[in-house]
């Protein structure tokens, strides 16, 4: 080790991180409570021998600053940092860390990490951002190891990898889907836990991260591994321009309201060794304060941990040019300095105000598990939230009523929730508009849309937690026998209801987000909880099969339909009188065509309605689009509504049919219709 290198003094209210100039680097780290920090050079051979050794100086604010010649692109570094005992600290001078801000990482052990200076050039060839608008979009929830680790088309050498992504198998694939954006479970670097290295499984979903800039090397194909740093960053941004090139949007899953640190007795990679008692919420006696249920939770009622969060995503949306956000467990980041949600809270306000950070789509899950942490429609407007309550809702509808029918003889419920929920959710998100709501009948975390259908219960036991983990109610029908079957009239019946639940979400008012594999009935066993599987389990299949290629045909159908009419779109929430420029108009009928009473609102036997929605055209001509839902087991014969300037209603799909309809069936407005048990359809007013 060298003796300690000459620094230079840096300028008030400094740019975080390492960051190159001409002829060296300065390098900015911020701890409140540290007594001394430090940066170490390490050898470009052995990461495990420190070349130099420069130590920091203390500025205003708790900036540690300094620089160097050496600071240059492709030294590889670490932080060490020493201050206080006591037990809301954890200072260890001779502990390597990571500097929060650092662009890349390598990995060099086990759980051994250090970071690389890299420069930020990319020929970015004048692609720009789709720009998208949200009411505009289709969400594409999807892993992007998973998504084309078994995609035969893609060589089998960067499958699973970031170069993979951009693919022209996977851009066709997501093209012909006619998905408009893609979102990307985490890809900030991330580790595994301790107690599942130990069951022999890893943290595969990502939500684990130990740095907020650089992205997960796992992902990185192996040749550009083997190139430099610099590179895996250039294969990231490549598929981000290629994505983009096919108008196809890239948000990205984050995770800032914990990290990979765990508890109290966690793992020590930065933010715990740098300043343990300001990143993280703390009592005096040193307990964490955990709302997230992984052990620690960061401190956002601090300043400094709000700028960490905001200057990253100021970096993804310009170096690495990504179009959005959705934000894990939100509710934590917006928690005061008291621990409590507060929807003006200082983080959000500056996201909304920074002119970077609010062209992006910033959604929000907008719930943790810390007391009062359920805050669905209480985000302000410009965060569009998971709609928790149109899953929960629509599964009753076609999944857990149906199944209490054939068991009890009765329906729990009727048509009135249901039609709050696909008319936007109105009654939650008032103060915006539907695009407030992402709808989704599925996610990553709980049964696909397959296993929807097809379990009644959890089967996790591959977790190696005797099935102790994952959600116990799943509102779920497996049509009347657990899991796979070869039973035709059972096959069916699951197939019909996974197209009800899609043509629901995808004719609603909202966003509408579709899982990964659930357009070709992708299953994982039963498992719903898969966040330790990297397999089959979680793997999108490839495979030629006629009934998942025609569900696939059905899914771009549907979302094919509703990019063709903005009617089934609306960007506003709808009235009951004649459409506007600023409003569409939603009428309800009910099975016998005419005006919906209180009791066929209110009887959970009423389980027919028809939404007839008009959108004023730039031409000042109306578009109209006619859903019709049965959600009983019966058979109904029903009439269709009779409004003015109708001549017939064209059929567009029949989620009775196993394929799209062939155009041109036209049904009188009036008259009869013959609608099979448990399905839906939708016309075209003409």
């Amino acid at each position: 080790m060298s003796e300690p290198t000459e620094t230079r003094a840096t300028p008030l209210n400094p740019k975080l991180g390492l960051n190159l100039l001409d002829g060296g680097g300065i390098v900015n780290v911020w701890s409140e409570s540290a007594t001394e920090v430090k940066l170490l050079l390490l050898n470009r051979d052995d990461a495990s021998v420190v070349d130099h050794e420069i130590d920091l100086e203390l500025g205003e604010g708790g900036i540690w600053s300094g620089a160097d010649d050496r600071l240059t692109a492709g030294v590889n570094y670490v932080l060490r940092a020493n201050g206080p005992a006591g037990p809301r600290h954890a200072f260890n001078p001779e502990r390597n860390l990571l500097d929060p801000y650092a662009k890349a990482l390598v990995k060099h052990g086990p759980q051994n990490y250090h970071c690389a200076a890299v420069n930020d050039e990319f020929d970015w060839q004048g692609v720009a951002k789709p720009g998208i608008a949200l009411s505009e979009s289709i969400i594409y929830e999807a892993h992007l190891r998973g998504l084309t680790r078994l995609n035969p088309a893609i060589p089998e050498e960067i499958r699973g990898s970031y170069a993979a992504l951009s693919h022209p198998a996977t851009i066709d694939y997501l093209k012909n889907l006619g998905i408009t954006a893609i979102e990307l479970l985490p890809i900030h670097a991330f580790i595994s836990e301790p107690r599942l290295v130990s069951l022999g499984l890893i943290n595969y979903w990502g939500y684990n991260s130990i740095n907020y800039f650089a992205p997960h090397l796992r992902y990185s194909s192996p040749g550009a591994v083997a190139e430099s740093p610099v590179a895996i960053l250039n294969e990231l941004k490549t598929s981000i321009r290629e994505l983009h090139r096919a108008g196809i949007e890239v948000i990205l899953d984050v995770v800032y309201n914990h990290t990979a640190e765990g508890g109290g007795n966690g793992l020590t990679h930065s933010y715990r060794g740098l300043d343990n008692s300001n990143y993280y919420r703390q009592d005096d006696e040193g307990n964490y304060h955990d709302t997230t249920g992984c052990g620690n939770s960061l401190n956002f009622g601090n300043p400094m941990v709000q700028q960490l969060m905001l200057d990253s995503l100021r970096y993804w949306s310009t170096e690495m040019q990504v179009d959005g956000f959705r934000f894990d467990l939100a509710t934590t980041i917006a928690r005061d300095e008291r621990n409590h949600f507060d929807p003006s809270h200082p983080v959000l306000l500056a996201m909304k105000a920074d002119p970077i950070i609010s062209q992006a789509k910033l959604i929000v899950e907008p719930w943790d598990v810390g007391m009062g942490g359920w805050q669905t429609g209480n985000f302000p407007p410009g965060f569009p939230e998971w709609n928790d309550r149109f899953r929960d809702s629509v599964r009753k509808f076609w999944l857990t009523d149906i199944s209490r029918a054939r068991s009890l003889g009765a329906h729990e419920n009727g048509v009135q929730e249901l039609a709050g929920r696909i008319s936007g959710s109105q009654d939650i998100f008032s103060e915006g508009s539907p695009q407030g709501a992402v709808n989704f009948i599925t996610a990553h975390d709980g049964f696909s849309l397959w296993d929807l259908v097809t379990f009644n219960q959890k089967h996790n036991l591959a977790n190696g937690e005797a099935s102790r983990d994952g959600a116990g109610d799943n509102q779920s029908f497996n049509h009347g026998h657990e899991g796979e079957t070869n039973d035709n009239s059972i096959l069916f019946s699951r197939r019909k209801a996974a197209r009800n639940l899609l043509g629901t979400l995808l004719t609603s008012s909202g966003v509408p987000m579709i899982t990964a594999g659930d357009e070709r009935l992708k299953t994982q066993g039963g498992n719903n909880n898969p966040y330790c599987q990297d397999n089959v389990i979680t793997w999108q299949d490839y495979e030629p099969d006629p009934d998942k290629d025609n569900f696939y045909r059905q899914v771009a159908h549907l979302i094919q339909l509703r990019k063709t009419y903005p009617a089934l779109r609306p960007r506003s929430f709808t009235k009951l009188d004649e459409p506007t420029p600023d409003h569409d108009q939603m009428l309800w009928f009910s099975v016998q065509g005419d005006q919906m009473s209180i009791d066929d609102w209110h009887n959970p036997e009423r389980r027919t309605l028809q939404r007839l929605n008009y959108h004023l055209m730039n031409d000042g001509t109306k578009q109209g689009i006619l859903t019709v839902f049965n959600g009983s087991e019966i058979v109904k014969n029903l009439k269709l509504p009779a409004p003015s300037q109708v001549s017939n209603f064209e059929l567009l799909w029949d989620s009775a049919r196993e394929l799209p309809p062939e155009t041109g069936l036209l049904f009188a407005p009036g008259s009869s219709l013959r609608m099979a048990e448990a399905s839906m359809q939708i016309f075209a007013v003409r």
